[in-house]
């Protein structure tokens, strides 16, 4: 069996986002809060070692993911991966107006927000197979350099990679986690950070769900795993893959949205 962490941050907040303006793929910048929730993500999980980090190449993602390694105490310094398969879903000429004209745009045509799609717009099949296009090369990667380090099928590293995260996310609570405590289940081969967007994570969420059966933990039920991550919501997945060639991976969602660096709390959905 190989696994890894998978991690996935929505970027902080924009003049867009508190104006209730669409962004799509314009690239406006975080304003001045999300740049305090970028470093507050940061602060959270600052002890926690990543093994690879990805990013959407626009503006607000860039500027999240430099916040939150700023923050590191152990891999301030690796490199970023920019990918424009993890860009916002693109809304066409709905961009840079209201959501209430998308939604009237919406309702001229006889269709309902989040279905419609926008002239120039891209659908949600359309951002779902970018979704899943992204995560089958992430899989394919981690396994491949799973394969080439027999080390951590021997948990050396990898047990230090699930400790960080255990310091701050609920692991014991991972439907299925009574295997972990089993010594023949390996230790995380790869933790994987990725910073993308609030409708793009929706949808490669609702991929997770419905094509890969994900399970969800007793806290969260499905109506709150759809529903769209707040600036700097912070979601953590475990990936399995078993051993055997073409066979799906199981995906075990750990938490979703926590937003214990931006209010203090302990909560976790």
């Amino acid at each position: 069996m190989t696994r890894f962490a998978l991690t996935v941050v929505r970027h902080g907040e924009t003049r867009f986002n508190k104006e209730k303006i669409i962004q799509g793929q314009v690239d406006e910048p975080l304003s001045e809060t999300g740049f305090k929730q970028a470093a507050a993500a940061g602060v959270f999980l600052n002890n926690v070692k990543f093994t690879h980090v990805f990013s959407s190449d626009l503006m607000r993602t860039k500027q999240t993911v430099h916040g939150i390694l700023e923050k590191s105490k152990v891999c301030k310094d690796l490199t970023v991966k920019y990918d424009s398969r993890l860009r916002e879903r693109k809304y066409g000429v709905a961009e840079g107006r209201a959501l209430s004209e998308l939604r009237a745009m919406a309702k001229a045509a006889g269709e309902e927000c989040p279905m419609f799609t926008p002239p120039g717009g891209e659908t949600l099949d359309q951002v779902k197979m970018r979704g899943k296009d992204f995560f089958d090369i992430l899989c394919q990667l981690i396994l491949q350099e799973a394969g080439q380090n027999e080390q951590f099928s021997q948990g050396a590293p990898s047990n230090c990679l699930e400790t960080s995260l255990a310091e701050i996310f609920p692991l014991g609570k991972t439907c299925g986690s009574e295997s972990n405590s089993d010594s023949s289940t390996p230790g995380l081969a790869a933790s994987v950070l990725v910073v993308s967007h609030g409708a793009y994570m929706k949808s490669l969420f609702n991929y997770f769900l419905t094509d890969l059966k994900c399970s969800l933990p007793s806290t969260l039920n499905k109506s709150e795993f759809m529903s769209v991550s707040p600036n700097t919501g912070i979601s953590l997945f475990i990936v399995n893959f078993e051993k055997g060639r073409e066979v799906k991976p199981t995906i075990q969602c750990v938490c979703m949205y926590l937003q214990d660096h931006l209010n203090g709390g302990t909560e976790t959905r």
